[in-house]
Protein backbone atom coordinates (compact mmCIF):
# COMPACT_ATOMS: atom_id res chain seq x y z
CA UNK A 1 0.00 0.00 0.00
CA UNK A 2 2.87 2.37 0.78
CA UNK A 3 4.13 2.05 -2.79
CA UNK A 4 0.76 3.13 -4.20
CA UNK A 5 0.52 5.98 -1.71
CA UNK A 6 3.92 7.22 -2.85
CA UNK A 7 2.83 6.86 -6.50
CA UNK A 8 -0.20 9.08 -5.87
CA UNK A 9 1.95 11.64 -4.07
CA UNK A 10 4.50 11.66 -6.90
CA UNK A 11 1.69 11.99 -9.45
CA UNK A 12 0.34 15.11 -7.74
CA UNK A 13 3.84 16.57 -7.53
CA UNK A 14 4.61 15.92 -11.19
CA UNK A 15 1.14 17.02 -12.29
CA UNK A 16 1.52 20.35 -10.53
CA UNK A 17 4.35 21.36 -12.87
CA UNK A 18 2.26 20.60 -15.94
CA UNK A 19 -0.88 22.18 -14.48
CA UNK A 20 0.76 25.54 -13.70
CA UNK A 21 2.38 25.80 -17.13
CA UNK A 22 -0.73 24.59 -18.98
CA UNK A 23 -3.01 27.07 -17.21
CA UNK A 24 -0.65 29.86 -18.21
CA UNK A 25 -0.66 28.73 -21.84
CA UNK A 26 -4.45 28.41 -21.71
CA UNK A 27 -4.70 32.10 -20.74
CA UNK A 28 -2.52 32.96 -23.75
CA UNK A 29 -4.63 30.92 -26.12
CA UNK A 30 -7.92 32.22 -24.74
CA UNK A 31 -6.65 35.63 -25.90
CA UNK A 32 -5.77 34.20 -29.33
CA UNK A 33 -1.99 33.88 -28.90
CA UNK A 34 -0.01 30.64 -29.24
CA UNK A 35 3.35 30.68 -27.44
CA UNK A 36 5.57 27.76 -28.39
CA UNK A 37 8.34 29.09 -26.18
CA UNK A 38 7.09 27.46 -22.98
CA UNK A 39 10.05 25.08 -22.80
CA UNK A 40 12.58 27.89 -23.06
CA UNK A 41 10.77 30.09 -20.54
CA UNK A 42 10.58 27.24 -18.06
CA UNK A 43 14.30 26.50 -18.43
CA UNK A 44 15.31 30.12 -17.84
CA UNK A 45 12.93 30.32 -14.89
CA UNK A 46 14.35 27.10 -13.48
CA UNK A 47 17.89 28.45 -13.36
CA UNK A 48 16.68 31.85 -12.11
CA UNK A 49 14.68 30.22 -9.31
CA UNK A 50 17.46 27.84 -8.34
CA UNK A 51 20.07 30.62 -8.25
CA UNK A 52 17.77 32.80 -6.14
CA UNK A 53 17.27 30.05 -3.55
CA UNK A 54 21.01 29.26 -3.44
CA UNK A 55 21.83 32.90 -2.67
CA UNK A 56 18.88 33.75 -0.39
CA UNK A 57 17.69 30.43 1.05
CA UNK A 58 14.09 31.50 0.40
CA UNK A 59 11.63 29.48 -1.68
CA UNK A 60 9.55 32.62 -2.14
CA UNK A 61 12.54 34.42 -3.65
CA UNK A 62 13.06 31.46 -5.99
CA UNK A 63 9.44 31.50 -7.14
CA UNK A 64 9.49 35.27 -7.63
CA UNK A 65 12.69 35.03 -9.67
CA UNK A 66 11.14 32.34 -11.85
CA UNK A 67 7.97 34.37 -12.33
CA UNK A 68 10.00 37.43 -13.29
CA UNK A 69 12.12 35.47 -15.78
CA UNK A 70 9.06 33.96 -17.43
CA UNK A 71 7.21 37.28 -17.54
CA UNK A 72 10.14 39.16 -19.11
CA UNK A 73 10.64 36.54 -21.82
CA UNK A 74 6.90 36.46 -22.50
CA UNK A 75 6.80 40.26 -22.71
CA UNK A 76 9.52 40.20 -25.38
CA UNK A 77 7.58 37.54 -27.27
CA UNK A 78 4.37 39.57 -26.90
CA UNK A 79 5.88 42.76 -28.29
CA UNK A 80 7.25 40.87 -31.30
CA UNK A 81 4.05 39.02 -32.22
CA UNK A 82 1.40 41.54 -31.10
CA UNK A 83 2.94 44.89 -32.10
CA UNK A 84 5.42 43.85 -34.80
CA UNK A 85 3.20 41.04 -36.16
CA UNK A 86 5.94 38.45 -36.42
CA UNK A 87 4.85 34.87 -36.95
CA UNK A 88 3.68 33.44 -33.61
CA UNK A 89 4.94 29.93 -34.26
CA UNK A 90 8.39 30.91 -35.53
CA UNK A 91 8.85 33.45 -32.72
CA UNK A 92 7.79 30.91 -30.11
CA UNK A 93 10.22 28.31 -31.42
CA UNK A 94 13.00 30.91 -31.43
CA UNK A 95 12.16 31.77 -27.81
CA UNK A 96 12.32 28.09 -26.86
CA UNK A 97 15.71 27.64 -28.51
CA UNK A 98 17.04 30.82 -26.94
CA UNK A 99 15.83 29.74 -23.50
CA UNK A 100 17.50 26.35 -23.81
CA UNK A 101 20.83 27.88 -24.81
CA UNK A 102 20.80 30.80 -22.39
CA UNK A 103 19.82 28.65 -19.40
CA UNK A 104 22.65 26.22 -20.17
CA UNK A 105 25.13 29.11 -20.34
CA UNK A 106 23.82 30.87 -17.23
CA UNK A 107 23.68 27.66 -15.22
CA UNK A 108 27.25 26.47 -15.77
CA UNK A 109 28.41 27.67 -12.35
CA UNK A 110 25.36 26.22 -10.58
CA UNK A 111 25.62 22.58 -11.70
CA UNK A 112 27.37 21.48 -8.50
CA UNK A 113 25.60 23.92 -6.18
CA UNK A 114 23.31 22.66 -3.41
CA UNK A 115 20.39 24.46 -1.88
CA UNK A 116 20.09 24.91 1.88
CA UNK A 117 18.15 22.35 3.93
CA UNK A 118 14.49 22.31 2.92
CA UNK A 119 11.57 22.37 5.37
CA UNK A 120 9.14 19.46 5.27
CA UNK A 121 5.47 20.18 4.69
CA UNK A 122 2.50 18.33 6.15
CA UNK A 123 -1.04 19.23 7.17
CA UNK A 124 -1.31 18.47 10.91
CA UNK A 125 -3.66 15.61 11.71
CA UNK A 126 -4.58 14.79 8.12
CA UNK A 127 -1.02 13.80 7.19
CA UNK A 128 -1.10 11.03 9.84
CA UNK A 129 -4.04 9.20 8.24
CA UNK A 130 -2.80 5.84 6.88
CA UNK A 131 -2.38 5.73 3.08
CA UNK A 132 -4.38 8.93 2.43
CA UNK A 133 -2.13 11.12 4.58
CA UNK A 134 1.17 10.48 2.74
CA UNK A 135 -0.64 10.50 -0.61
CA UNK A 136 -2.56 13.77 -0.31
CA UNK A 137 -1.52 15.81 2.72
CA UNK A 138 2.29 15.98 2.71
CA UNK A 139 2.84 18.27 -0.25
CA UNK A 140 4.32 21.69 -0.77
CA UNK A 141 1.64 24.43 -0.47
CA UNK A 142 2.05 25.16 -4.19
CA UNK A 143 0.31 21.84 -4.97
CA UNK A 144 -2.85 23.00 -3.21
CA UNK A 145 -2.55 26.57 -4.50
CA UNK A 146 -2.49 25.23 -8.06
CA UNK A 147 -5.88 23.58 -7.56
CA UNK A 148 -7.27 26.79 -6.06
CA UNK A 149 -5.85 28.81 -8.96
CA UNK A 150 -7.53 26.50 -11.49
CA UNK A 151 -10.87 27.01 -9.72
CA UNK A 152 -10.26 30.75 -9.62
CA UNK A 153 -9.45 30.79 -13.33
CA UNK A 154 -12.73 29.01 -14.09
CA UNK A 155 -14.58 31.69 -12.13
CA UNK A 156 -12.60 34.48 -13.83
CA UNK A 157 -13.13 33.24 -17.39
CA UNK A 158 -16.81 32.32 -17.15
CA UNK A 159 -18.22 34.46 -14.33
CA UNK A 160 -16.57 37.89 -14.66
CA UNK A 161 -16.75 40.73 -17.16
CA UNK A 162 -12.95 40.78 -17.50
CA UNK A 163 -12.97 37.08 -18.38
CA UNK A 164 -15.68 37.66 -20.97
CA UNK A 165 -13.60 40.44 -22.55
CA UNK A 166 -10.52 38.20 -22.62
CA UNK A 167 -12.47 35.45 -24.35
CA UNK A 168 -14.01 37.90 -26.81
CA UNK A 169 -10.53 39.09 -27.79
CA UNK A 170 -9.64 35.47 -28.55
CA UNK A 171 -12.88 34.79 -30.41
CA UNK A 172 -13.27 37.99 -32.43
CA UNK A 173 -10.62 40.67 -31.90
CA UNK A 174 -12.18 42.86 -34.60
CA UNK A 175 -15.50 42.96 -32.74
CA UNK A 176 -13.76 43.67 -29.43
CA UNK A 177 -11.79 46.48 -31.08
CA UNK A 178 -14.98 47.94 -32.57
CA UNK A 179 -16.47 48.07 -29.06
CA UNK A 180 -13.48 50.10 -27.87
CA UNK A 181 -11.42 47.44 -26.08
CA UNK A 182 -7.60 47.70 -26.42
CA UNK A 183 -7.07 44.32 -28.05
CA UNK A 184 -3.30 44.50 -28.25
CA UNK A 185 -2.90 45.58 -24.62
CA UNK A 186 -5.25 42.81 -23.45
CA UNK A 187 -3.35 40.23 -25.48
CA UNK A 188 -0.01 41.43 -24.12
CA UNK A 189 -1.35 41.24 -20.55
CA UNK A 190 -2.52 37.68 -21.19
CA UNK A 191 0.85 36.71 -22.70
CA UNK A 192 2.80 38.17 -19.76
CA UNK A 193 0.48 36.43 -17.27
CA UNK A 194 0.90 33.14 -19.10
CA UNK A 195 4.67 33.58 -19.19
CA UNK A 196 4.73 34.31 -15.47
CA UNK A 197 2.91 31.04 -14.79
CA UNK A 198 5.31 29.12 -17.05
CA UNK A 199 8.10 30.77 -15.06
CA UNK A 200 6.51 29.65 -11.81
CA UNK A 201 6.32 26.09 -13.19
CA UNK A 202 10.00 26.21 -14.16
CA UNK A 203 11.00 27.49 -10.72
CA UNK A 204 8.90 24.78 -9.08
CA UNK A 205 10.90 22.14 -10.98
CA UNK A 206 14.31 23.33 -9.78
CA UNK A 207 13.25 24.41 -6.29
CA UNK A 208 10.76 21.71 -5.21
CA UNK A 209 10.29 18.95 -7.78
CA UNK A 210 13.99 18.13 -8.26
CA UNK A 211 15.92 20.62 -6.08
CA UNK A 212 19.01 20.99 -8.24
CA UNK A 213 20.12 22.45 -11.55
CA UNK A 214 20.94 20.29 -14.57
CA UNK A 215 21.02 21.51 -18.14
CA UNK A 216 17.75 20.68 -19.94
CA UNK A 217 16.05 19.53 -16.73
CA UNK A 218 12.59 20.62 -17.90
CA UNK A 219 12.85 17.61 -20.23
CA UNK A 220 9.97 18.35 -22.58
CA UNK A 221 7.41 19.34 -19.96
CA UNK A 222 6.85 22.64 -21.76
CA UNK A 223 5.83 20.80 -24.92
CA UNK A 224 3.55 18.45 -22.98
CA UNK A 225 1.93 21.51 -21.35
CA UNK A 226 1.25 22.91 -24.82
CA UNK A 227 -0.38 19.65 -25.87
CA UNK A 228 -2.44 19.61 -22.68
CA UNK A 229 -4.32 22.78 -23.62
CA UNK A 230 -5.59 21.05 -26.76
CA UNK A 231 -6.21 17.80 -24.89
CA UNK A 232 -8.33 19.78 -22.40
CA UNK A 233 -10.16 21.67 -25.18
CA UNK A 234 -9.17 24.94 -23.53
CA UNK A 235 -11.04 24.25 -20.25
CA UNK A 236 -9.20 24.83 -16.93
CA UNK A 237 -10.81 21.89 -15.10
CA UNK A 238 -9.83 19.51 -17.89
CA UNK A 239 -6.31 20.98 -17.89
CA UNK A 240 -6.01 20.10 -14.22
CA UNK A 241 -7.29 16.56 -14.81
CA UNK A 242 -5.03 16.07 -17.81
CA UNK A 243 -2.00 17.37 -15.90
CA UNK A 244 -2.45 14.76 -13.18
CA UNK A 245 -3.08 12.08 -15.81
CA UNK A 246 0.20 12.87 -17.56
CA UNK A 247 1.93 13.27 -14.21
CA UNK A 248 0.80 9.75 -13.36
CA UNK A 249 2.16 8.41 -16.62
CA UNK A 250 5.49 10.12 -15.91
CA UNK A 251 5.74 8.60 -12.44
CA UNK A 252 4.51 5.19 -13.56
CA UNK A 253 7.89 4.46 -15.13
CA UNK A 254 9.61 4.76 -11.75
CA UNK A 255 6.90 2.73 -10.01
CA UNK A 256 7.20 -0.11 -12.52
CA UNK A 257 10.96 -0.14 -12.16
CA UNK A 258 10.59 -0.13 -8.38
CA UNK A 259 8.36 -3.21 -8.31
CA UNK A 260 10.68 -5.07 -10.65
CA UNK A 261 8.70 -5.04 -13.91
CA UNK A 262 11.04 -6.11 -16.69
CA UNK A 263 10.49 -3.35 -19.23
CA UNK A 264 13.32 -1.57 -21.09
CA UNK A 265 14.06 1.73 -19.38
CA UNK A 266 14.08 3.50 -22.76
CA UNK A 267 10.44 2.51 -23.31
CA UNK A 268 9.43 3.74 -19.86
CA UNK A 269 11.22 7.04 -20.43
CA UNK A 270 9.26 7.70 -23.60
CA UNK A 271 5.87 6.91 -21.99
CA UNK A 272 4.87 10.58 -21.30
CA UNK A 273 5.62 11.65 -24.89
CA UNK A 274 3.96 8.53 -26.28
CA UNK A 275 0.85 9.22 -24.20
CA UNK A 276 0.80 12.80 -25.50
CA UNK A 277 0.92 11.64 -29.12
CA UNK A 278 -1.79 9.01 -28.58
CA UNK A 279 -4.15 11.45 -26.85
CA UNK A 280 -3.70 14.13 -29.52
CA UNK A 281 -4.27 11.56 -32.26
CA UNK A 282 -7.51 10.42 -30.61
CA UNK A 283 -8.75 13.98 -30.16
CA UNK A 284 -7.91 14.88 -33.77
CA UNK A 285 -10.29 12.19 -35.01
CA UNK A 286 -13.09 14.72 -34.51
CA UNK A 287 -11.92 18.05 -36.00
CA UNK A 288 -15.38 19.59 -35.57
CA UNK A 289 -15.17 19.13 -31.79
CA UNK A 290 -11.81 20.91 -31.77
CA UNK A 291 -13.13 23.80 -33.87
CA UNK A 292 -16.13 24.29 -31.58
CA UNK A 293 -13.97 24.63 -28.45
CA UNK A 294 -10.91 26.36 -29.92
CA UNK A 295 -10.77 30.19 -29.76
CA UNK A 296 -11.58 31.34 -33.29
CA UNK A 297 -8.66 33.76 -33.73
CA UNK A 298 -5.99 31.61 -32.11
CA UNK A 299 -2.63 31.97 -33.85
CA UNK A 300 -3.89 34.75 -36.15
CA UNK A 301 -2.43 38.29 -36.14
CA UNK A 302 -4.65 41.27 -35.44
CA UNK A 303 -4.48 44.42 -37.55
CA UNK A 304 -6.39 47.30 -35.93
CA UNK A 305 -6.84 49.10 -39.23
CA UNK A 306 -8.45 46.14 -41.00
Amino acid sequence: MDAYSLLIAATLNAGTVLAIASLGLLINEKAGIVNLGAEGMMLCAAIAGFAAVVHTGSDVAGFMAGIAAGAVMAAIFGVLVIWLNTNQYATGLALSLFGAGFSAFAGISYVQEKMPDRPSFAIPGLSDIPFIGPALFKHHPMVYLTVLFALGLIWFLYRTRAGLILRSVGESPESAHALGYPVRAIRLSAVVCGGALCGLAGAYISVIYTPLWVEGMVAGKGWIALALTTFATWRPARVLLGAYLFGGVTMLQFHLQGIGVEVPSQFLTMLPCLATIVVLALISRNPRWIRINMPASIGKPFYPGS
